[in-house]
């Protein structure tokens, strides 16, 4: 066939434009799966020699059958695109003189899931310690008892996605390493809405609520309704 005729240049304009809306329209994007596999039921150390080993369900988080993460615990909507989910990982114990590894489960921090691109990111929520904390969400918000870097002191703090500051961070105390996990505040914060408030409990017992204002966070007045 003479590659100068009209069914020639016809077939190759056709083919020329069918390869330029593939790579352009929206409508031709690829689509991505993003899945949870089955719980596995592992331990991680825990106790203050960490002798004393604690259950965690961990499942593997996969885009497009592909492994990229695991997971513990329960995930959490923000939108109906993206969901939260904290993060498990394994960490070589293997000391210089040994050979075999020796392979232990740990908890670390959170991630951010967005199902329709399957863009993975690791969220940075201040203070928050991977054997302590414990992350209550409420819409894009995460209330926590964090610790200080050096150990020296105890936070309440309430993180925004999408702030680098914390709309909340006040000291309610010493914190106490007892070496058990999830204890870093004396009860898990509460949320509650109209108007969005987080309660928390410091080492002694008491209650300090916040209301939640646009990028703050206040702490209620005893009269205040």
């Amino acid at each position: 066939m003479n590659p100068k005729s009209p069914v020639v240049v016809w077939r190759t304009a056709l083919a020329l434009a069918t390869l330029f809306l593939t790579v352009t329209l929206p409508g031709y994007a690829k689509t991505h799966t993003v899945a949870l596999g089955k719980p596995q039921a592992v331990t991680f150390p825990a106790g203050p020699k960490e002798d004393k080993p604690e259950k965690m369900t961990v499942r593997a988080l996969y885009v497009d059958d592909k492994l990229k993460e695991y997971t513990t615990g329960e995930t959490h909507d923000i939108t109906d695109r993206l969901f939260v989910v904290r993060r498990a990982f394994r960490v070589n114990d293997r000391l210089p003189e040994e050979k075999a590894p020796r392979w232990l489960w740990q908890r670390g921090g959170w991630l951010q899931v967005d199902r329709v691109s399957a863009h993975i990111s690791a969220l940075n929520l201040p203070e928050f310690d991977g054997f302590y904390s414990v992350a209550v969400w409420y819409r894009d918000y995460a209330a926590y008892c964090g610790t200080a870097a050096d150990g020296e002191k105890l936070y309440a703090v309430v993180a925004q996605l999408g702030s680098r500051k914390p709309l909340l961070r006040r000291v309610l105390g010493d914190p106490d390493f007892s070496g058990q996990p999830d204890t870093a505040c004396e009860d898990d914060p509460t949320w509650q809405r109209h108007p969005p408030r987080v309660t928390f409990t410091d080492p002694k017992g008491q209650k300090l609520t916040f209301t939640v204002r646009g990028k703050s966070a206040d702490l209620v007045d005893d009269n205040e309704e």
